[in-house]
């Protein structure tokens, strides 16, 4: 068998699709049974929409409900200030997307269910790897019939930043260090309330709200470890912040019953000094797990999908050998963009989210508009929207 990929995350699923539509035989591995996870990241930026636009999925992926932001705004104790505006980026997409993460990759799946070299198997979890000769060749997994292996040319780590399979290749990431952790919740929204997803910066408390129709997701950043002392002082100590900073919700923070209604992301920022072992290679979130800055999780995990099909989908379809240095191109192609984007959210953590959960940072002080700052202006949209080294699909359909 071609290939075999460990997760059904962005980078796995778009991998997967990329290779079966190139004539691959590809199986994608996802240990849940189905992708309904809530607070997950659901930022589309336009990087990603160039592909599916490449792909042939654009329209389909406009269908699913979505809310399109075309500028990102920063709501300080004196009013709203704009951050950046995505209105002229040199691409037919002009605006982030904010879709449930399970709808994008149902759309991913199903498109790779088209193609007869694909195969989705859900509750089944990878747990080892199967080696051969010096190489990985292939997976071991469990499902609720018991344990199977599945050999193949390649094995892909796409199982998040917990990565089991990464784990047995023995490939440890480097710590960047984080000074957050994010408390995910969920209030309803009313039609009164503003209309745009947006950050909110108060002296000692940051806060993320993302406007889906019907509720808020609201995302509350505290200082990294604190969940446990927030949950000691009582669940007033989560509600009382949300009400301050967001006044036209203190009505219904009251919803927000026990810690038992949110969900808390351990923030990590990591990367892999090396992503692969003969046979073996990591993408996404295994390769290198993003903070929440710039909100482009998504979006890298899926160019490291795309380019890991550029360069490695003829060898797999013509059944040559993968050397490793094949997968180190991989490697090399997508570690300059993860640096500089890890390089960029270390500098806004230190910069501005440390500062603004100890109380020393009082966006109050900036203009109303940091879009009239010309070089702002210039690199923050191409940045946020395009990313470094933005990728293209080059495999063609089979």
């Amino acid at each position: 068998m071609g290939c075999v990929i460990a997760g059904g995350g962005p980078a796995g699923a778009m991998l997967a699709l990329l290779l079966a539509r190139s004539g691959v035989e590809v199986t994608l591995l996802e240990k849940h049974g189905d992708f309904l996870r809530d607070f997950r990241g659901d930022t589309i930026h336009p990087s990603t929409l160039q592909v599916l636009d490449e792909l042939g999925l654009a329209q389909e992926f406009l269908k699913l409900p979505h809310r399109k932001a075309y500028d990102l705004n920063l709501v300080s104790d004196r009013g709203d200030i704009k951050i950046a505006s995505l209105r002229r980026l040199p691409s037919a997409y002009r605006y982030i997307a904010f879709v449930p993460q399970w709808d994008f990759l149902k759309l991913i799946t199903t498109a790779a269910e088209r193609y007869p070299g694909f195969r989705l198997l859900m509750n089944a979890e990878a747990y080892d790897l199967i080696r051969e000769g010096g190489a990985v060749r292939g997976l071991r997994y469990r499902d609720e019939s018991g344990e199977h292996e599945i050999r193949a040319d390649l094995t892909v780590a796409a199982d998040g930043r917990h990565s089991v399979l990464r784990e047995r290749a023995g490939l440890v990431p480097e710590n960047l260090g984080a000074p957050m952790d994010v408390v995910w919740f969920r209030l309803p929204r009313h039609r009164s309330d503003r209309d745009d997803t947006f950050l909110r910066i108060s002296p000692g408390h940051m806060m993320v709200a993302i406007n889906r129709e019907s509720y808020w997701q609201l995302a509350y950043l505290i200082v990294k470890g604190g969940y446990a002392r927030l949950t000691e002082q009582g669940i007033d100590a989560l509600r009382g912040p949300v009400g301050d900073l967001l006044p036209w919700l203190a009505d219904r923070v009251g919803q927000i019953e026990g810690y038992d209604d949110v969900s808390v992301l351990t923030v990590a920022l990591n990367r892999l000094r090396r992503w692969h072992r003969p046979g073996f290679l990591c993408i996404g979130d295994a390769a290198h797990a993003m903070s929440p800055v710039f909100g482009v999780g998504i979006n890298l995990a899926v160019q490291d999908a795309v380019a890991a099909a550029n360069l490695l989908a003829g060898m797999l379809g013509s059944g040559a050998p993968i050397p490793e240095s094949a997968l180190h191109r991989v490697q090399r192609r997508r570690m300059l963009p993860t640096r500089l984007t890890q390089a960029a959210q270390r500098l806004v953590q230190n910069r501005v989210i440390n500062p603004a959960l100890t109380g020393g940072l009082d966006p109050s002080r900036l203009p109303r508009d940091l879009t009239k700052i010309p070089l702002l202006n210039r690199v923050a949209p191409r940045f946020i929207g395009q990313g470094i080294r933005p990728e293209h699909v080059m495999v063609k359909e089979l």
